[in-house]
């Protein structure tokens, strides 16, 4: 369906893929994997044409529709949730104009014998035609089933765009691409900002998509249980394996071992033979061996051994000074927005040490609490904070926060304080930001680095509570696993 041929994309001196070639083919479950920047995204948006390599094509036959999640959106309209769903069928909404155009002027027109009416009445026919593959009677219940799959209640399809959260907004530009019904969706990060029960809905459903799909997910299990072919960027080339993500793992460390062994033996080689000819090449009657051997080492295809991206997140904060025993304490809490209640009479106690999952359905009041624990919501009941207990808080949205005009460096080095502003460099470079990426601007980074840059920034100073909301959106598999060891 999508031919890759030769494709590169070269930022200034920054490669990041060269000579990549691949072929998407009908019902293909692609996970695109690799370290934050190292291009997934540019690839998919070179894929739907939003982006174009520096050199290489890419072959879309003429027919087959593309649908596009990016990671990040502007969304801040007035119209409804409903409404913006329903742009979804632009298409089945021209169609009907026009067959309501045509219908009018058939019954205006007397010129039964003409050609031109005979045009019309194939015209109708012919959208009439579409309008019924697309299926036009089930518009309505399209809508609702997958945006209650979503996580919209029915009562919040016709509150306006503008009052919910970007993540919300998300739910709603990927529920109008599901309804598109593309030949080939390209997910980037779809699993961010829903809870589990809209994650295990959306598996299900693209389970039994008709068509191909191409996938970038932090989230192993979704990659697991949806894709059977893994496509690797690393080393600013591809990897292609007809493998599901755990298998491929297994395989591509299987054959980075072969490589290595390989390299060693080539190597011992590569040494024999150079120890020959400093022997041999000094003496008259072996002179002409010397040079044949020479000739074979010249002609000697080397073995390059990829050794995977370089780099990993290994920076280890100072501990953090000891708090009480009891790091939160809250009775009888209870928070409103109007007539609405959020949650009522809670009570919690959390322990120095503990690890704490806050869990439930999108809505339901999760951040509403976490805010409320930080004291940026009121609400009603006791709340204690222990003693010596410092808070760092990691909003949904905390990379927003970031000033985009400032550079990565920059970043760090005005909330630095004390002795870590002489090693800015070497905290950077833990967080995956090396040579240049430091001078690079918050606006350019990825939503990835920007993850990364705001995880950075909150654990410099040395709390000893940490809140975290959804603190591995945009993160990559590496970067997340390391999180969770830190």
């Amino acid at each position: 369906m999508i031919s890759v041929s030769d494709l590169s994309v070269v930022f200034g001196d920054q490669v990041l893929f060269k000579d990549l070639s691949l072929f998407v083919r009908e019902q293909d479950r692609i996970g695109l994997v690799g370290r934050n920047g190292a291009g997934k995204s540019t690839l998919l948006k070179i894929l739907c044409g939003l982006q174009v390599p520096s050199t290489g094509t890419v072959n879309v036959p003429k027919g087959v529709t593309l649908g596009y999640l990016r990671q990040e959106l502007n969304l801040n309209s007035e119209v409804t949730v409903l409404e913006e769903a329903g742009t979804a069928f632009a298409t089945i909404n021209e169609l009907e104009k026009n067959i309501d155009r045509i219908t009018v002027e058939l019954t205006e027109r007397d010129d039964y014998e003409s050609q031109a009416y005979h045009d019309l009445i194939q015209e109708l026919n012919d959208s009439n035609d579409r309008l019924h593959i697309l299926g036009v009677g089930n518009t309505e219940e399209n809508i609702s089933r997958i945006l209650t799959g979503l996580g919209f209640e029915q009562e919040e399809f016709h509150r306006p765009m503008n009052t919910f959260s970007g993540g919300w907004q998300m739910r709603v530009e990927l529920a109008k691409l599901l309804l598109r019904n593309p030949d080939v969706l390209l997910l980037d990060e779809p699993t961010n900002h829903l809870d589990i029960i809209s994650i295990q809905w959306l598996e299900s459903f693209l389970k039994v998509y008709p068509g191909a799909i191409i996938l970038i997910s932090h989230d192993r299990a979704f990659l697991d249980n949806l894709t059977k072919r893994t496509i690797e960027l690393s080393n600013r080339r591809g990897y292609d394996y007809k493998l599901g993500y755990s298998k491929y793992l297994v395989a591509r460390e299987m054959e980075r071992e072969k490589q290595v062994q390989a390299y060693k033996n080539q190597q011992k080689y590569i040494e024999d033979t150079q120890e020959l000819i400093n022997k041999f090449r000094a003496k008259k009657n072996k002179a002409a061996f010397a040079q044949t051997l020479i000739k074979k080492l010249d002609k000697l295809e080397r073995i390059e051994v990829d050794e995977g991206e370089s780099g990993n997140m290994r920076l280890r904060f100072p501990p953090a000074p000891r708090s009480g025993k009891i790091s939160l304490e809250a009775h009888k809490l209870t928070k409103r927005f109007g007539d609405k209640v959020i949650f009522r009479g809670l009570e919690a106690m959390i322990p120095r040490g503990e690890k704490l999952a806050v869990v439930g359905k999108n809505g339901v009041g999760k951040t509403t609490f976490l805010r409320s624990v930080c004291g940026l919501e009121e609400c009603e009941g006791e709340f204690k904070i222990g003693h010596n207990v410092e808070i760092g808080y990691f909003a949904q949205n905390q990379a927003e926060s970031l000033n985009p005009d400032l550079t990565v460096f920059d970043t760090i080095d005005d909330v630095a304080v004390g002795d870590i502003r002489t090693q800015i460099r070497g905290l950077l470079g833990s967080f995956l930001f090396s040579g240049d990426d430091i001078h690079k601007k918050v606006k350019v980074l990825s939503g990835g680095e920007k993850c990364r840059l705001a995880l950075c920034k909150l654990l410099l100073k040395p709390y000893n509570l940490l809140i975290l909301d959804e603190p591995t959106n945009h993160l990559d598999i590496e970067s997340i696993e390391w999180l969770e060891s830190f």
